[in-house]
């Protein structure tokens, strides 16, 4: 039995979408702080920079402290 494919018709290629640098530049801002902030928790909160009071943050993110190399001990 012999089987026919339909093949598409041949056209110009599809060119991806521009997107303009001005719609990127809040979202970068936005997720660069929101790393400057996590970093800050991770690598500083303790002692005389504490934001947050007792040692709550320090021990729940200790494991990251010690996977990204900061001292803690």
């Amino acid at each position: 039995m012999a089987q026919t494919v339909a093949q598409p018709p041949a056209g110009p290629a599809a060119a991806p979408a521009k997107l303009p640098i001005g719609a990127i530049v809040p979202w970068a801002v936005f997720f660069g702080i929101l790393m400057m902030v996590l970093l800050y928790f991770v690598g500083a909160e303790q002692g005389a920079t504490s934001v947050v009071s007792g040692e709550d943050v320090h021990e729940w993110v200790h494991d990251a402290r010690h996977l990204l190399g900061f001292p803690c001990h």
